[in-house]
C-alpha cells in the first residue's frame, strides 16, 4: 500500500477511501478525521462500520441539524436541541447485486425531525422549512455528477 497523502489545505480537499485486497472494510480520511465503512455479515462484510448508504444518511442528517441549529442561533431562538432521523426507503441489498448492469439508488429518503426546546408553533414550523434549505439535502436533490 501507498503511504497517505497529506491532508490539503485547500476548499477542494479529497476524501479518500483505501480498501484491502479481501472483503468489504474501507478506511476513510477526511482532513484530520478517519472512519471505516464496511457491509453487514449478512452481505458477507465485517459489519466493522456503516455503509455507504448509511454514512449518505448520516452525511444529509448532519448538514440538516447543522444547518437548523446555525438558523436558530442566528434569530436567537429557544432550540435546546434537535434530532434528526434518517433511513432509506427500501433496503440497500439489491443495489449491491446490481450495480454493475443496472442503474441503481435509493429514490427516497425518509426524514423525521425532532426539535426540543420552548419553541413557538411558528418558530417549529419554519424550523421544519429551514431543515429542507440544508446544502447536502439541496445538492442530492439536483443531482450530482461524478468525473
Amino acid at each position: 500500500m501507498t503511504a497517505p497523502l497529506d491532508a490539503p489545505t485547500d476548499a477542494n480537499q479529497w476524501v479518500r477511501a483505501r480498501v484491502g485486497s479481501t472483503g468489504f472494510r474501507v478506511e476513510l480520511n477526511a482532513r484530520r478525521h478517519h472512519l471505516v465503512a464496511d457491509e453487514p455479515r449478512s452481505l458477507k462484510g465485517t459489519d466493522a462500520g456503516p455503509t455507504p448508504y448509511e454514512l449518505l444518511l448520516a452525511a444529509l442528517a448532519g448538514c440538516t441539524a447543522m444547518t437548523v441549529r446555525m438558523y436558530a442561533d442566528r434569530k436567537g431562538w429557544p432550540l435546546a436541541g434537535a434530532v434528526i432521523w434518517m433511513r432509506q426507503a427500501r433496503a440497500h441489498e439489491p443495489d449491491c447485486e446490481k450495480c454493475l448492469t443496472e442503474k441503481v439508488g435509493l429514490g427516497t429518503i425518509e426524514r423525521r425531525v425532532e426539535l426540543d426546546g420552548p419553541l413557538s408553533d411558528e418558530q417549529r414550523e419554519r424550523l421544519l422549512e429551514i431543515a429542507d434549505r440544508c446544502p447536502v439535502k439541496q445538492t442530492l436533490e439536483r443531482g450530482i455528477k461524478v468525473v
